[in-house]
Formats: structure tokens, sequence, C-alpha cells
């Protein structure tokens, strides 16, 4: 079935960086564009990025272009979320998500001084 691993989360003061990767197992990850997504206290799931299953063609939300990447090594499976210049407002739970949906559990990204 399929399976996805989300790590890298952790407390980061305002202007540092984290690094989230996602393993991602039980389908053919490299046939499949991928997101992320993130969950703020209290809010619903809001979408942050997009690549394709190339690797070559990304997207993202407003709060976050030239602040996050989103790329990808299909060879491990795996998914990353580069994030840099992090603000308050970016505390969340990040998930990655397949085109249908599907996400694990989430890595927690809180950024406080």
């Amino acid at each position: 079935q399929v399976q996805l691993e989300d790590s890298g989360g952790g407390l980061v003061q305002p202007g540092g960086s984290l690094r989230l990767s996602c393993v991602a197992s039980g389908f053919t990850f490299s046939e499949y564009g991928m997101s992320w997504v993130r969950q703020a206290p209290g809010k619903g799931f809001e979408w942050v990025a997009g690549i394709n299953s190339g690797g070559d063609s990304t997207t993202y939300v407003d709060a976050v272009r030239g602040r996050f990447i989103i790329s990808r090594d299909n060879g491990k499976s795996t998914l990353y979320l580069q994030m840099n210049s992090l603000k308050p407002e970016d505390t969340a739970r990040y998930y990655c998500s397949t085109p249908s949906g599907m996400r694990g559990h989430g890595t927690q990204v809180t950024v406080s001084s």
C-alpha cells in the first residue's frame, strides 16, 4: 500500500531554514507529480508547492514563492522541501501528498523566537 514518511521538521527561529523529506513507497513514485501541503493550528489544509513527475516543473503558493524550493529524487523515491527565510506564519504540520490526496503523518514545523 501507499506509504509516505515525512521528516525534517523542528523548532527554528524566524529567518532560519529547514529541509523536509518524504520517502514514498507502495507506488511508482517517478510516474506521479507530488505536492507539499500544510495545516496550521485550527486551520484547514493549504497547498504549498507542487512538482511534476520529472522534477523539471514546480509551482508555489504566493506566500512561499522565492523562499521554499520543492525537489525530488526519483531514484530514492524521495520528495524534498527546502524552506528558507522562515516566518512565524509558516508554523504548521507539513505533509507530502499524492495527486489523489493521500498523505502521511506529516512533520511539525514551528517558527518562533
